[in-house]
């Protein structure tokens, strides 16, 4: 296999090169270090974004993000400005698979130009998102798109990873969907800066008004986001673009706001610093784990299993020298 030059390969991603573009994030994916030092290298002669929209878009299955997202995406196109959707498909925890179809559902917005749709498998990652959804969003603006949305595998508390990737955290509701999802809707809305409350054409109305009564009343008992936007919620239809403008004039109201009280700026180097904690444990993990395989545990059965991994550690505890 011909060796990837960095120099080259960063110099076609900002020629707008989209096989470069899919080639690096692909090394970023991989499980292999040097393919991660390679991307890094890669990245770290890429200029760095200073006005992107990183915006995350979550909700439950069934909710309609695909067909959102690609009513989003193409209202976003017509404006004139490029987007990028890294769109997460869930992995079998057997056979490590993921089907990968989000260009198939989102088929109009592939066709064009100024949009790329990067599919990738969780591989089993928490937070909702591919544990390397940060290096692709890195990458995607040094290629010129500007809006980045973050589709992510679907609501849960581990949702805060992809919280702390993004400036904007966007919840999809379906009307009607009541209490019984009253559980995880706390911890997900308390991160929400926008709620819009989908396929308002598939229900009755009582039922679309009842929702957007329920979402107003619930925002009233959360605390203050440290950005200080008030959360809003919105009615509409991804199917029929409903409410996709208002929403996306909303989207353009909170990035003027959180520009203007420099929460943007710090939120940026909150999550690079996040970011660097999740790649020292990364590399901890990857360090110790070759240890593990040259030096295996030994079983002794006159003690837990927690005291024979101290003992291993404190007899195997080296030095680390990550190049």
């Amino acid at each position: 296999m011909r060796k990837i030059e960095p120099e080259i390969l960063a110099q076609k991603i900002k020629e707008g090169d989209r096989f470069a573009l899919s080639r690096a994030i692909t090394l970023a994916e991989s499980n292999r270090l040097d393919d991660l030092n390679l991307a890094h290298q890669v990245i770290s002669l890429l200029p760095t974004s200073k006005t992107s929209k990183r915006i995350a878009i979550t909700g439950i299955p069934g909710v309609g993000k695909s067909t959102f997202i690609e009513s989003l995406g193409k209202y976003i196109v017509q404006q004139g400005e490029k987007v990028a959707i890294l769109a997460i498909d869930p992995s079998s925890s057997l056979s490590k698979g993921s089907i990968l179809g989000d260009k198939t559902r989102m088929e109009d917005l592939s066709r064009e130009e100024n949009a790329y749709i990067r599919p990738s498998a969780s591989n089993g990652s928490l937070g909702g998102i591919t544990s390397r959804t940060y290096e692709a969003i890195l990458l995607c603006e040094a290629a010129g798109f500007e809006n980045i949305l973050i589709e992510t595998v679907g609501v849960g508390q581990s949702e805060t990873l992809v919280n702390e990737i993004s400036d904007l955290f966007l919840f999809l509701q379906l009307p009607g969907s009541g209490d019984d999802l009253q559980g995880i809707k706390r911890g997900i809305m308390e991160m929400a800066d926008l709620i819009f409350v989908n396929k308002s054409d598939s229900f009755q109305e009582k039922l679309v008004k009842d929702a957007k009564l329920d979402i107003v009343r619930s925002l009233q008992f959360l605390p203050t986001k440290a950005s200080q936007w008030k959360r809003k919620s919105i009615i509409g239809s991804g199917l029929i673009g409903k409410g996709v403008p208002e929403l996306w004039e909303l989207v353009q109201d909170y990035f003027t706001f959180i520009n203007e009280n420099d929460y943007y700026r710090s939120n940026r180097e909150n999550q690079q610093l996040k970011q660097a904690e999740r790649y020292t444990i990364d590399l901890i993990n990857q360090h110790y784990l070759k240890a593990l395989k040259a030096h295996p545990i030994e079983l002794n059965k006159h003690i837990s299993a927690f005291e024979m991994a101290k003992d291993w550690l404190n007899n195997h505890s080296v030095e680390m020298t990550i190049k």
